[in-house]
């Protein structure tokens, strides 16, 4: 019989196996001999129905996707654990909480909303920040925002937000984007969600990293001790790295220079060993500080300020390995607001009561069975046993005979009668009453006072950011009555803010809407402001260095070594990737010029021979790389010979524009003086 050229160049499972590769075999064990052709009749005839292994194969690629998320579809997964720098067994009998130095394993990812599954990971959208924390007494899944505010006050709003937001019914389109006449038509019609919209045109909707953006729990949750005392709580995650943002144009050019930038960034820093690292802090405020607050700690759209009720630190989140399986971990890990343990509690927040319904009935949509929890990204690492059994995709293998309890069967005859755990989850006590009514309260009624809180906060940079961002999401609405609906809003949050918009609309401003309940003038919060938090460091950031044939490589080494130094990592760029011949030794470029745009980096240098930066002066990729980073705010570090691309540029020295050797220093922070010169803000 003759031998298929594919069985002669690729041998049989025997053959693998003595090379030291697995053989490979069905789903069922049993070895294949042949994975490159199918079982015919004769070299040229039809193929066999009984070829079992065709069969399995193509029947598991016919199934091997599931439905995506309906939001936080594109998500970004690591690794790591929790661990307790600040014990508060005062606070929560959470063992988690318990002792000093105590470690929990945990699974965190990191997701954009509005978009799909495969849409781009940088556009201006709110940032889920989940963790799943496998504790000792089983799951704790922390399921929050970068923003800790959120668009509705009710949960029966939510089917409603997300038609608004996703791709137009009719027209399947825009794909993750909020800018289009169904969001804002339904916000505007809303104005419960003004908070969380001006967040989301803030920078804080553009995070230049993961590893640099804030998590927050968003609701008010419970505290409770041993003793069965409670204290409301609300959960704050904040980087080590500092937070960072994107500028809009950067964001716009990364959706096109890299689709993955977002999750490139996290696996690349963990897998270099650089691992990410958040501070875990908590809001602790009683019943009595609540009532004096001139707003309902239940409103999910309000925020408790950290001058008010400060931020108490008593952990730290380290992500330290990759996942090994984007499918098997980061789509089907399943995370649900109702699994909490033993020391944390729910409060009444609306919204929350709405989620702890909602997401149980997701994960069967999504992953198929009840028996989800069985997967092993959602097992927890703890024991656990209960009376549930069979259903689909059950991989258990219970014993006993009884499916039920009490039982008397497998306790040799004795009747144990119900089993009882001191040690086990008890809803914290609570005196309810009232009648049944589909209504809010009163105090959910103020919807301009928090976010003139959060605009007034702002730098004027960031505050010019905000009103630009609202120019150009609305210069895509088709509407007039929609623009003047937002317009009317943004007039209670601040009439200047209401006037910059509508002027970089070319409309006139409307009358501002009649409010429910008649705002109030809060403290501004130097915390809400991305710039005046700015950490200047090299930690975590990127720096973009461009070379070329006969550049000096001591000087090249020498750079990258002060970078690093600082804490920073170089991505080297040249008009080649192939081996160049530099002054004083040979070097390969990490990415080609046109592939490697600057806004892939956090700051650029070039040291370039002369005769080269000549050459590139007349090329746009090397003009663009320059002329972005400028645009950018970002600074640029250039060698005497590559002066000749700035000018052609149209770029003069500027406290971030100077001699590479400067970089080090330079790099740690962005230009926002520069930005008049570069663009007009609203």
């Amino acid at each position: 019989m003759a031998r298929s050229i594919y069985q002669t160049q690729t041998g049989n499972a025997g053959e693998a196996q003595q090379r030291g590769r697995e053989a490979l075999t069905t789903n069922h064990g049993i070895p294949i001999s042949d994975n490159q052709n199918s079982l015919r009749v004769g070299d040229r005839g039809p193929t066999l129905l009984e070829d079992f292994i065709l069969r399995e194969k193509i029947f598991h690629f016919d199934h091997e996707r599931i439905p995506e998320r309906i939001v936080h579809a594109r998500g970004s997964a690591a690794h790591g654990y929790f661990e307790c720098t600040d014990p508060i067994p005062e606070l929560s009998c959470a063992s988690i909480f318990a002792e000093k130095g105590k470690k929990t394993p945990l699974f965190a990812r990191f997701s954009t909303v509005a978009g799909g599954a495969g849409s781009v990971d940088t556009p201006r959208d709110v940032r889920g920040f989940a963790v799943k924390f496998y504790t000792d007494e089983g799951n704790w899944d922390l399921v929050g925002n970068n923003i800790p505010v959120f668009f509705i006050q009710d949960a029966i709003k939510f089917p409603d937000l997300i038609h608004s937001v996703k791709m137009e019914a009719d027209k399947g389109y825009p794909q993750a984007a909020s800018a289009h006449d169904t969001f804002w038509d339904f916000v505007s019609l809303m104005p419960e969600a003004m908070h969380t919209v001006i967040w989301a045109m803030s920078d804080r909707a553009i995070p230049r990293s993961l590893r640099m953006m804030e998590g927050f729990g968003v609701h008010t949750f419970k505290l409770v001790n041993a003793e069965g005392e409670t204290h409301f709580v609300k959960f704050h995650w904040r980087p080590r790295l500092g937070m960072q943002s994107l500028v809009w144009d950067e964001s716009a050019k990364l959706q096109g220079a890299d689709n993955d930038y977002h999750r490139r960034d996290l696996h690349e820093a963990i897998a270099a060993g650089d691992f990410p690292e958040w501070d875990f802090a908590v809001q602790v405020f009683d019943q009595a500080l609540a009532d004096s607050l001139p707003y309902d700690v239940l409103d999910p759209t309000k925020i408790i300020p950290e001058e008010v009720v400060p931020l108490r630190v008593i952990g730290r989140m380290v992500l330290d390995r990759n996942p090994d399986n984007h499918f098997a971990e980061n789509e089907q890990v399943a995370f649900l607001p109702s699994n909490i343990v033993p020391g944390i509690d729910f409060s009444d927040d609306p919204l929350l009561q709405g989620r702890l319904f909602s997401y149980l009935d997701t994960q069967k949509s999504r992953l198929g069975t009840t028996n989800f929890h069985q997967i092993p990204i959602n097992a927890p690492k703890c024991p656990y046993a209960n009376m549930m059994r069979d259903g689909l995709m059950q991989t258990a293998v219970p014993k006993g005979r009884a499916t039920y309890e009490p039982n008397s069967l497998d306790q040799a005859g004795e009747d144990p009668g119900p089993r009882a755990n001191a040690a086990g989850f008890t809803t914290a006590p609570q005196q309810v009453s009232g009648e049944k009514l589909r209504i809010r309260a009163e105090t959910f009624g103020d919807h301009y006072s928090q976010p003139r809180m959060f605009w007034r906060s702002q730098t004027e940079n960031e505050q010019a950011h905000i009103a630009s961002a609202c120019v150009f999401e609305l210069s895509k609405v088709g509407l007039d009555h929609i623009r003047n609906r937002v317009l009317s809003h943004l007039a209670n949050i601040d009439g200047g803010l209401a006037q910059r918009v509508a002027d970089g609309l070319g409309t006139a401003l409307p009358k501002a809407a009649a409010p429910f309940r008649t705002p109030v003038d809060l403290e501004p919060s130097d915390a809400l402001s991305i710039q005046k938090n700015w950490k200047q460091t090299l930690h975590g950031r990127k720096v973009g260095l461009l070379f070329g044939e006969g550049s000096d490589k001591a000087e090249i080494d020498k750079l990258i070594s002060a970078i690093k130094a600082e804490g920073g990592s170089v991505f080297t760029i040249a008009p080649k990737i192939g081996l160049l011949k530099l002054e004083g030794g040979e070097m390969k470029a990490d990415g080609q010029l046109a592939g490697s745009p600057s806004p892939l980096f956090d700051a650029i240098a070039m040291i370039l021979a002369p005769e080269v930066a000549e050459k590139l002066a007349r090329d746009s990729a090397a003009v663009g790389f320059v002329t972005d980073a400028f645009v950018h705010l970002k600074a640029i570090g250039h060698c005497n010979g590559s002066k000749v691309i700035l000018a052609r540029a149209g770029i003069e020295a500027d406290e971030g524009v100077g001699h590479y050797s400067n970089l080090p220093e330079t790099a740690k922070r962005r230009y926002w003086a520069r930005e008049a010169k570069v663009r007009d803000l609203a």
